[in-house]
């Protein structure tokens, strides 16, 4: 950890002046539970006075006593232009929707398309990187920001371009990607190589890298594109089954079989962008 650091970027754990800050912090214990298999939804009990706000388009329902109001975040006209630029190039909408109960009630929020939702408690200062579009909703306390790859490789290559989303603590924030999920706890050192798609989320202490796959042979024949993600520990990372991109190509009319996701398609995305 640097030497001026509050937080370890992998746990969020205090550490120095932050610390005794951090002890006088009380969370505020959200109600939820997340109902179904790959059509999930986020069911939130709120008391009475306690608020979320949540992606513009991703709530279900609501009960009347649960009032909303969409705006822009930040507090001045400069913050709010600034926060609308950082989510137009994240691919979300300029707003965003707050959720307050007046008295006892609840509010369900899913994502867009199949998938799974995934829950994180993050401790003050802690932060987790996810792709572009994943956040569904969080409590006031997490900030969204934008992250920057910061090699030129990944950020070519990558298929996610070169932003990410930052979601940093304290609080609970909820995020939506395809199909299943698996988790992998990487050690110091470990490294997996990814799908560049297929990445849902990893801790700030993960480092990310793309990788030529290796071989000619391999690029143009194996199916999977050119480059690969190399995601080195330590930290957590989590891993989605289908991506938009995929669910995409499947569903198109006149599909010949295979996943062509060969060398082609993989030069046409340097130069035209991914289509998540």
């Amino acid at each position: 950890m640097p030497d001026a650091a509050n937080f370890c970027g992998g746990c969020g754990t205090p550490v120095g002046s932050a610390a005794s800050a951090a002890a006088a912090y009380s969370p505020d214990p959200l109600d939820y539970s997340i109902v179904g298999d790959n059509l999930q939804i986020a069911r939130v009990r709120l008391r009475a006075g306690q608020q979320v706000y949540a992606e513009a388009g991703k709530m279900v329902y609501k009960t009347p006593n649960v009032a909303w109001d969409t705006r822009m975040t930040g507090e001045s006209i400069g913050q709010k232009l600034l926060g609308a630029l950082k989510r137009t190039v994240t691919g979300e909408s300029l707003f965003v929707t707050y959720f307050r109960a007046s008295s006892p009630g609840e509010v369900g929020f899913a994502g867009s398309y199949p998938g799974r939702i995934q829950a994180f408690d993050l401790a003050p200062g802690q932060s987790i990187m996810t792709q572009r579009d994943a956040f569904l909703f969080a409590q006031p306390g997490v900030q969204l920001n934008v992250a920057f790859v910061k090699k030129l490789g990944a950020g070519f290559f990558g298929g996610e371009g070169f932003i990410l989303e930052r979601l940093t603590g304290p609080g609970l924030v909820f995020i939506h990607a395809g199909g299943d999920f698996v988790e992998f706890t990487l050690q110091p050192g470990e490294s997996l190589q990814v799908e560049t798609g297929c990445i849902v989320a990893f801790d700030e202490s993960v480092d990310y890298d793309i990788q030529f796959v290796g071989g000619i042979k391999t690029a143009l024949f194996g199916g999977e594109g050119l480059f690969l993600a190399t995601l080195t520990g330590p930290g957590r990372v989590i891993l989605q089954s289908m991506t938009l991109q995929k669910m995409r190509r499947e569903l198109a009319s006149g599909r010949r079989g295979g996943d062509e996701h060969g060398a082609m398609n993989s030069l046409s995305g340097i130069f035209g962008g991914s289509e998540d």
